[in-house]
């Protein structure tokens, strides 16, 4: 491709993968000083979920205003993923399915985030159902690109080390529904630190990817010529 007519894209990636994980920790830190949540730490406290961070005061206003760009991010991210794995002449039908899942993901993380800090059934119905997608869809377009990765001469290594990551992201979410069947008591107290480990699984296998666009020099361009 021309360089001329092409611009890195690894920014992008790295803005798709870095704004909701400061995000959640920064909306944390805020309520916490406001006093709307309790002074913790929340990845084996399993003191207060995401959501609860950014429902009131300072916070309500800097998650949304924060998440909802992400959503746009990550619609591009996965995008330019497919683009990227085809110029690294990988093919197949999982690359294909990457970014319409991915867009799945992104517009449930963005009804996730408008329904977030009102009240009624329906408003919580739309967050469930929002963050489930989210985060299925998500691990979901990592696992494929993974698998991608792996069929490559000079990448397969990065790709099962993604694949290390969401098999590790995949027994977290086992492990969860276990508890949950099997005591229901345990995981009314420790839920909450497993959505905080899936969402910093997920964050840090998108971090792995930026990092690869930029040493792989991945350039696109937005316009035709």
């Amino acid at each position: 491709m021309n360089d001329q007519n092409s611009i890195p894209l690894w920014w992008l990636a790295l803005a798709a993968a870095l704004v909701p994980m400061l995000t959640i920790h920064l909306t944390f830190l805020v309520s916490a000083m406001e006093g709307h949540v309790a002074w913790c730490m929340p990845y084996w406290d399993s003191c207060t979920s995401i959501s609860r961070t950014g429902r009131h005061g300072t916070a309500y206003f800097l998650f949304k205003g924060t998440m909802l760009p992400s959503a746009l991010l990550g619609i591009l991210f996965w995008w330019f993923n497919a683009r990227w794995l085809r110029q690294l002449g990988l093919t197949g039908a999982g690359i294909a399915w990457v970014p319409w899942l991915g867009l799945v993901a992104c517009l449930a993380l963005g009804f996730y985030t408008v329904a977030l800090g009102h009240a009624g059934d329906g408003f919580y119905l739309i967050r469930r159902i929002g963050v489930v997608l989210y985060l299925s869809f998500t691990f979901l377009c990592e696992l494929l690109i993974s698998a991608a990765l792996r069929q490559h001469p000079v990448w397969r290594w990065h790709g099962r080390g993604l694949l290390g990551v969401c098999q590790l992201t995949l027994a977290v979410g086992i492990l969860s529904v276990l508890i949950n069947g099997l005591a229901p008591e345990l995981y009314r107290r420790t839920d909450d630190a497993f959505e905080w480990v899936f969402a910093l699984l997920i964050n840090l296998n998108a971090l792995w990817l930026a990092w690869l666009w930029r040493i792989s020099r991945f350039r696109a361009r937005f316009w035709a010529g």
